[in-house]
């Protein structure tokens, strides 16, 4: 397969950017280091780094999946799921930080767990490598829904 790096650049940058965007809109309400964290809470740092990766892996496995040679509809399924929890992704620095509805947060990065377990599947249906290189991303979320719960019930 020819890597189309325009694309691929194209297709990073949309999560990162994203990323970013949201990073940067919920950090004046972001009172993570202020919060009552439970004792395996990571320090703040750590986050922007992880999205970073997460977010990079994520841009590479859309686009291995829109470059493949997948039946169209098959593709734009795969894609719709991946936009969708990217979405739900977003929204949620807003409920948690910014709204600090921390029970709805952590609803909310259910369903976001939910989804990247569609998408997953349907990326590896596609294509095995961008299936599997979203495996991180959801061990994080399980991790961050249950740092999520613990915030809830400590604060």
């Amino acid at each position: 397969m020819k890597i189309d790096f325009k694309r691929l650049l194209i297709n990073i940058l949309i999560p990162v950017g994203l990323g970013t965007i949201v990073g940067l809109l919920t950090s004046a309400g972001n009172s993570y280091n202020d919060m009552v964290q439970p004792s395996f809470a990571p320090p703040g740092i750590v986050f922007p780094i992880v999205w970073t990766i997460l977010y990079t892996l994520m841009g590479i496995s859309s686009y291995l999946v829109s470059s493949s040679n997948c039946k169209i509809y098959d593709c734009k399924e795969a894609l719709t799921v991946y936009y969708s929890q990217l979405a739900i992704n977003l929204l949620w620095s807003f409920i948690f930080f910014t709204f600090k509805a921390y029970l709805l947060a952590f609803i909310w990065i259910l369903l976001l767990i939910v989804l990247v377990v569609c998408m997953i599947k349907r990326f590896y249906d596609i294509s095995k490598v961008s299936g599997l290189i979203q495996i991180p991303y959801l061990i994080w979320l399980i991790f961050a829904a249950v740092l999520n719960f613990s915030i809830f019930t400590l604060n």
